[in-house]
C-alpha cells in the first residue's frame, strides 16, 4: 500500500510538472451554439496536443468585436486566436495584423475550403483566417401559398418574379404578408440585405475612384423597389424589423416568403418552433439578369494576431477546429445535422449531411454565387458582398442604414435618403483621404 501511494505521487509531481511547461493559448470567441459546443469537445484536441492547455475567453458578439479589435490595434496581445468576421479579415490583414495561415498541416486540405468563403478570408491568395462556420442568404418561401398563388418559383428567381408571387399571396385579412424583408437599421440588419440587392440592380457603393455611387440610377431602382415592395406586401412596422423579427414572423405563417440567412432554413424547418415546419421551399436570392445575385456571404472565423508568442499552438488549435475531423467528431457526438455549415465542399457531398438538411444543396449553391473579390457588375475597389472592407464602413453603413429605413417608415423620400446617404459617404470618404 505504501509502495502504491508513493508511485501515485511521483505520477502526480511528474504531471504537475509536465503541466507547468505546457503552453497555454488564449481563445476570443463568440457565444453563439457552435462555438459554445466546441468547448465541450477540446479534450479530443488535448488528447492530441498535451503540451497546449487552453483558455477560453467566451463574448457577445458586440463586445467580442470592441475587445479584439481594441486588443489588435493597440497590440495588447491578450489573445493568440481571435473570432472575426469576413468583414475583419482583409482590412486587419492588409495592416499586417494577422499572420498567414501556412501552418495548418498536410493532412487540412485548404483546397476544400469553398472558394468563395476562402476568397472573402485571403488577401492575394493567402488566406488569413479558417471558416468555423459560413453562410449566405436565400429565398425561404410557403410552398402552399405559392401553390395557391397559382405559380412555380423557379430554382433561381427574378426580382420581377418576387413582386408578382407577393402581390398574390399577400392576404392582409388573414395576416399573411406576401414578403418580409428586413428593415432595421445597422450596417449588419437592413444594409447587408439592401447592399446585397443592389449587386443584383447593378449598383456599387464607390466606384473606381472611391466616389459614392448614392446619386445613380442603380441605387434609386433599388431603394424605390425595395420601399416600393414592402409598402405593398410587407409587415406592419417593416422599419422596426430585423434578422429575428422576420424569423418570428415567417415560423408563424405570417410571411409568404422570406429572402434572408441561409442559416435560418434550419430554424424555418424545425417543426418544434415552425408552425409551417413541413411548407418551406428554398430558392436563390434573386437578379435581374445582370450576372450578379441579392446574396451575401459571411464566416466567423478563426484568425491569429501578428502579436502572438505562440503562433504555432495555435495554429494547431485553428487546425483542428476548422478541419473535416472536427465535423466527423461533431456529427459522432451531436448528429450531422449539427456539424458548422457553409465552409467545406466536402461537408455538401456527404449524403448523411444531405440527408439530415434538406437546404443543403441550395445552401451551397447560394454561397458559391456570392463573389467577395467581385461583388458588383461594374469594376469596384473594394471587396466585401454585402460590406465595404474599410473601416469607415461601420460608421457609415449604419447612417445610411438609417437613413433607408426612414424612407421605408415614410419619414422621408426615397430621394431625399439617397441625397443624404451621398452627402454623408462624400463626407466620410473626403475625411477619411479616399477622395483627394
Amino acid at each position: 500500500m505504501k509502495f502504491r501511494t508513493l508511485t501515485l505521487g511521483l505520477l502526480s509531481a511528474s504531471a504537475f510538472a509536465f503541466a507547468a511547461h505546457a503552453e497555454s493559448i488564449t481563445i476570443a470567441t463568440v457565444n453563439n451554439g457552435d462555438m459554445v459546443r466546441m468547448q465541450t469537445l477540446t479534450d479530443d484536441f488535448t488528447a492530441k496536443n498535451p503540451d497546449i492547455q487552453l483558455q477560453w475567453v467566451t463574448l457577445e458578439e458586440n463586445v467580442l468585436r470592441e475587445r479584439v479589435t481594441t486588443d489588435i490595434a493597440t497590440k495588447g496581445g491578450q489573445y493568440d486566436v481571435m473570432t472575426i468576421g469576413t468583414y475583419e479579415v482583409p482590412i486587419w490583414a492588409k495592416q499586417s495584423w494577422l499572420l498567414p495561415l501556412d501552418k495548418l498541416g498536410d493532412d487540412y486540405d485548404v483546397k476544400d475550403i469553398i472558394p468563395a468563403i476562402a476568397g472573402g478570408l485571403s488577401v492575394d491568395g493567402t488566406l488569413y483566417a479558417a471558416p468555423f462556420y459560413g453562410e449566405s442568404s436565400f429565398v425561404m418561401y410557403r410552398k402552399d401559398l405559392m401553390e395557391k398563388a397559382g405559380l412555380t418559383m423557379p430554382d433561381a428567381p427574378t426580382w420581377d418574379f418576387i413582386k408578382q408571387a407577393a402581390d398574390k399571396m399577400t392576404d392582409r385579412a388573414n395576416g399573411v404578408n406576401g414578403v418580409c424583408l428586413r428593415g432595421k437599421a445597422g450596417w449588419g440588419e437592413n444594409m447587408a440585405f439592401l447592399t446585397a440587392m443592389s449587386n443584383s440592380f447593378g449598383a456599387r457603393w464607390f466606384d473606381e475612384h472611391w466616389k459614392p455611387q448614392f446619386d445613380q440610377p442603380e441605387w434609386k431602382n433599388t431603394l424605390q423597389f425595395y420601399v416600393d415592395l414592402m409598402k405593398a406586401n410587407g409587415p406592419e412596422g417593416a422599419s422596426s424589423n430585423g434578422f429575428n423579427e422576420n424569423l418570428a414572423l415567417f415560423q408563424q405563417g405570417k410571411c409568404g416568403m422570406w429572402i434572408d440567412a441561409t442559416v435560418a432554413a434550419s430554424f424555418v424547418s424545425d417543426p418544434k418552433n415552425s408552425t409551417v415546419a413541413d411548407k418551406v421551399g428554398y430558392a436563390l436570392a434573386p437578379d435581374n439578369g445582370l450576372g450578379k445575385r441579392g446574396n451575401w456571404l459571411w464566416a466567423w472565423s478563426l484568425a491569429i494576431p501578428a502579436g502572438t508568442q505562440k503562433a504555432d499552438a495555435a495554429q494547431k488549435f485553428v487546425s483542428w477546429a476548422t478541419s473535416k475531423a472536427y465535423a466527423e467528431l461533431v456529427a459522432s457526438k451531436e448528429g450531422w445535422a449539427n456539424v458548422p455549415p457553409g465552409t467545406r465542399s466536402s461537408l455538401y457531398a456527404n449524403p448523411e449531411y444531405q440527408k439530415a438538411a434538406p437546404f443543403a444543396k441550395m445552401t451551397l449553391d447560394s454561397i458559391n454565387a456570392a463573389d467577395p473579390t467581385h461583388p458588383t457588375v461594374k469594376p469596384v475597389p473594394y471587396v466585401g458582398v454585402q460590406f465595404v472592407a474599410i473601416p469607415e464602413f461601420q460608421g457609415l453603413g449604419t447612417t445610411v442604414g438609417q437613413l433607408f429605413s426612414a424612407a421605408l417608415a415614410g419619414q422621408t423620400s426615397v430621394d431625399d435618403a439617397l441625397k443624404q446617404a451621398q452627402d454623408a459617404a462624400t463626407a466620410t470618404m473626403t475625411e477619411g483621404g479616399y477622395i483627394q
